[in-house]
């Protein structure tokens, strides 16, 4: 009996060896941790917000600033975070919220003279 083709599976497979094959390069798994992080981070404050009860308008008035300049800081894909805005931001949501931020930097590997 021949196997039967089911090409979700074999798309999935196949951009697991990409990936796997992509993420075995150092320089291509720090990019890729690099963004993945960012992606992360508006998520987190989504959450605490969420958490903290307040909708991105009160926390725009906490912080006396357009609702428009918090949904920014909350867009997926956002990376002008300054370490300011961060704070503030965790400020304004009260008491019990607290961020923690891991700066990872990989130095440029030195092409070897062979």
């Amino acid at each position: 009996m021949q196997k039967r083709h089911d090409p979700i599976e074999e798309g999935q497979q196949a951009y697991q060896e990409w990936r796997n094959n992509l993420l075995a390069n150092p320089e291509y798994r720090a990019i890729y941790e690099e963004e993945a992080a960012k992606k992360e981070l508006w998520l987190q404050l989504v959450e605490a917000r969420q958490k903290a009860g307040l909708t991105q308008m009160e926390l725009a008035r906490r912080l006396g600033v357009s609702q428009a300049q918090v949904a920014r800081m909350e867009k997926r894909g956002y990376d002008a975070y300054t370490l300011n805005s961060l704070r503030r931001y965790i400020q304004a949501l009260g008491e019990g919220f607290s961020l923690d931020i891991a700066v990872r930097w990989n130095r440029p590997q030195k092409a070897s003279n062979k």
